[in-house]
């Protein structure tokens, strides 16, 4: 692997935080309340995009409804589900201290990924946090990732663009920085694989051999 990552863009669920069996029951209450009926197969395929491009597509009418419940359950059953994936407090740690910059670029809104990361502890870890209230356009466009470059005054040579779902890599395509899909993806490797992400993490510290260790602990660009 490279070692001129000096920048690293994380999706948060399903990438950093094990929200799945969360979002799985947020998608089946909603869909039970509105009279939908999907497989446990067909309801892992509405994990990832934004909830207004899901809902709208199959109801355009009653898509801000549903968005309202599905945010009310998962809010509400969040602390229940959340935990981190393995590696991840460990890598970040060492990621911190070699001095590569760190921020978040989700399509969640606000609150949720503010409560996710406080309830995981990780808050102390990113330079920038990126929402879904934050943008015109979500992931894919490049919008999201630009934006987190700008407020961090990084640059798109030696970013890293994690993520767990098409939307990440093609996202972090869009902005012309490198990209990873990570193979704990609830989707899988071999999906992912199909966006052709620069890189595969089978693992968290898989990210370590992609920096060096910065000569000055402050040093920010390695």
């Amino acid at each position: 692997m490279s070692k001129n990552i000096k920048t690293i863009l994380f999706d948060l669920d399903g990438t950093l935080i094990d929200t799945n069996a969360l979002i799985q029951a947020s998608f089946k209450h909603t869909f039970d309340v509105y009279g939908y009926q999907f497989s446990e197969e067909e309801l892992m395929q509405f994990n990832g995009p934004p909830l207004e491009k899901t809902f709208t597509s199959l109801n355009a009418a009653a898509a801000e409804e549903m968005i309202q419940t599905y945010r009310q359950h998962n809010l509400a059953n969040h602390n229940h589900y959340v935990k981190l994936f393995p590696g991840v407090e460990t890598t970040l740690n060492q990621l911190k201290e070699r001095g590569v910059a760190m921020g978040i670029v989700s399509t969640k809104k606000r609150n949720g990924v503010e409560l996710g990361l406080e309830v995981t502890g990780l808050t102390k870890f990113f330079d920038t946090i990126i929402t879904f209230d934050d943008v015109d356009q979500a992931k894919p466009h490049p919008e999201p990732v630009l934006k987190a470059l700008q407020e961090m005054n990084r640059e798109n040579a030696g970013t890293l663009m994690v993520g767990d779902n098409y939307h990440d890599i093609e996202s972090g395509q869009n902005a012309c920085v490198q990209t990873a899909g990570v193979a704990w993806s609830q989707k899988g490797a071999s999906f992912l694989e199909k966006y052709h992400p620069t890189f595969m993490l089978r693992e968290m510290a898989d990210l370590l051999s992609m920096t060096e260790v910065a000569t000055n602990a402050s040093d920010k660009t390695i």
